[in-house]
């Protein structure tokens, strides 16, 4: 008796073991995807793995992972939010507007410029509320989140070319006289010579993992995404928890606009158009479900290491533009179909498991 118990236990752990390697594998997915694109690109292209390429592309990355993090938020929450790439487009236009023009007050001619910390402020605060604008129509009024946020997709992006009646703000430096410079040192400047975007990515990121990970708010957006109907019964309050990642979805898209405005200078209506579907990419590419309930931020980041140093590695390799949008657009698919293969493991294993007890 004693003889067959051993004999039988390492058989079936061993078993366990080789059931459950598919879905370790799947939930690794982006770090393997990650791991096996630096590779590829550092044996096709030799100036890939060099020190001013990998600042590039980590330039390239803060903007779709600062996007991303708010993103991960909502779809965490089981939501979705169309609406970051025209929020990051209307944040740039109202900075553009209050550095260029002023904030003119009414019944008078005068204009008022504001110090540019009170600038950006104000452009994220614009952000915030279109943002809780979002929460609250699909909380309150029951709207559906696609169609509500896809209606905020034209307004938001309709109000960026309403600020300047579709012109271009070209110069964003400011004025000494007027005490508004220092804006493009947001998206040009550098701190022990790392780019400003990427501390503000790492501090946004270290800031969102404590939340998610350490607070009472971030375990009930765990908790709303996975069973709302539970989540409402154990006392948490669903409709503010919603509206709360949404808030959080519209502060990040104004950031990212704020950077690519000081980036380039400039400030454009057409501002970050479609970055709304990068935004939700680098998250699904991170492994989260787009159901809810389930994903990381530390994956977000790794989804969006994946996107930039695919879009830089085919750069460099010399493919052409169209297909970098082909080949971007596929790994999109395929990793929206793991996220499906891996949602129908888990649900086989747990099935399975119950069985056996």
């Amino acid at each position: 008796m004693m003889t067959d118990s051993i004999g039988t236990t390492p058989r079936a752990g061993a078993s366990h073991s080789f059931r459950s390697l598919p879905l370790l594998l799947l939930r690794l997915r982006a770090y393997l995807a990650l791991i096996f694109l630096v590779v590829l690109f550092s044996l096709v292209a030799p100036s890939f793995l060099s020190s001013r390429n990998l600042v590039i592309v980590a330039e390239q990355v803060a903007v779709f992972a600062i996007l991303g993090i708010g993103m991960t938020f909502v779809i965490l929450a089981s939501g979705i939010d169309l609406s970051v790439g025209s929020i990051a487009g209307l944040s740039a236009m109202i900075t553009g507007y209050l550095i260029s023009e002023g904030l003119r007050l009414p019944f008078v001619d005068v204009a008022v410029f504001a110090h540019v910390v009170l600038v950006c402020a104000a452009a994220l605060a614009i952000g915030t509320l279109v943002g809780m604008i979002n929460g609250w129509f699909i909380t309150r009024l029951r709207v559906t989140p696609f169609i509500m946020t896809l209606g905020m997709l034209y307004v938001a992006r309709g109000a960026a070319q309403l600020v300047s009646d579709g012109a271009t703000y070209g110069d964003l430096s400011g004025q000494a006289a007027l005490n508004n410079e220092g804006f493009l040192l947001l998206g040009t400047g550098r701190l022990l010579s790392v780019p400003i975007p990427i501390w503000l990515m790492v501090a946004l990121a270290l800031v969102a993992i404590y939340v998610t990970r350490r607070t009472v708010f971030g375990r009930q957006v765990f908790a709303v995404g996975g069973n709302e109907r539970a989540a409402e019964l154990s006392g948490v309050r669903v409709n503010r928890i919603k509206i709360g990642t949404y808030a959080i979805s519209g502060f990040c898209a104004a950031l990212a606009g704020l950077i690519i405005a000081s980036r380039l200078g400039a400030a454009n209506p057409a501002i970050a158009t479609s970055y709304e579907l990068n935004a939700i990419a680098v998250v699904v590419l991170g492994g989260a479900s787009l159901f809810g309930g389930v994903g990381t931020i530390g994956g977000t980041l790794v989804g969006a290491f994946v996107l930039g140093v695919l879009s830089n590695g085919m750069v460099l390799v010399g493919i052409s533009d169209f297909w970098q949008t082909v080949i971007t657009g596929a790994v999109i698919v395929l990793a929206v179909v793991v996220d499906q293969l891996q949602r129908r493991v888990e649900k086989s294993m747990s099935e399975r498991r119950a069985r056996q007890a």
